[in-house]
Formats: structure tokens, sequence, C-alpha cells
């Protein structure tokens, strides 16, 4: 541990990273950040090594990646040799996988814009479009 503020209580790292201590507690658990320090008490000590690294995981989610891409990226990230080729890529195939998911999103916003378009928003029930799409074994639109 750094010898810049090494005895932070898991609680002042939770409120400076902006996160739940459950939330530590479970990347630990999950080896995304390492066993900290105990003190006699058995409470856990964390230096600013852990906010850096609690920093990088969050930052990671907001991008998209799941916890077992940030695990990768936070071994690359010590890679000398081959971390930041491997980085991108994984970066790279992020990217992919979110364009894929915002084009499924948007066939799904068309069909369901259709729908409600084709919806006159009184009547009966059994006329409705929507109903009868979520009905229907037919494709929707």
């Amino acid at each position: 541990m750094t010898t810049q503020n090494p005895s932070l209580t898991i609680g002042a790292v939770a409120k400076r990273v902006g996160v739940a201590i459950d939330t530590i507690r479970y990347y630990e658990r999950e080896g995304l950040l390492p066993e900290p320090v105990r003190r006699a008490s058995g409470y856990r000590s964390y230096d600013e090594s852990a906010i850096a690294q609690l920093n990088f995981i969050r930052r990671a989610k907001l991008l998209g990646f799941t916890l077992e891409e940030i695990r990768d990226l936070l071994a690359l990230s010590a890679d000398r040799q081959r971390g930041v080729k491997a980085v991108k890529q994984r970066a790279q195939q992020r990217l992919a996988a979110i364009e894929m998911r915002i084009a499924e999103l948007q066939r799904v916003r068309d069909g369901l814009e259709q729908l409600i378009d084709a919806c006159p928003g009184h009547g009966a029930p059994e006329h409705c479009p929507i109903l009868r799409a979520l009905v229907d074994v037919e494709p929707l639109p």
C-alpha cells in the first residue's frame, strides 16, 4: 500500500468514488479489487490505489463493459508489451456490440411506432393492433 492515505475506511472510499459499500465488497469477491489490508479490529483499510481502481471500474461500466471485460482490461492495463493493442481490440469489440444493440433497439422502436400509429386509441380491445400484436404468433412488423 502507498503511504498516501493508507488507512481509508470502506465508507470513506465508497463516498469518494460514489459507489455503495456493498459494491466494493462485491468487486473484492469477484477479484476486481485486491483484498484490502485488515486493521487489528478486522476492518478493511484502503489506500489511494483502491480509489483509482474503483474509478477505473466505474468508468468502464459507464462505457458498457461487462465485469468480465473489466477484469480483462485491468489485467491488460498492467501488460507493458501488448496491453494497449489488446485494450483497443476490446474497446472495438465493445463498440461493435453496442452498435448491434442500437440497431436492434431501432428495429424495436420502429415496430412499436408502427403499432402506435395503427392504434386509434379507442374502441374494443380485440380491435387494438397493439394488443393483437402481443397475442399473435406472427412476427411483428
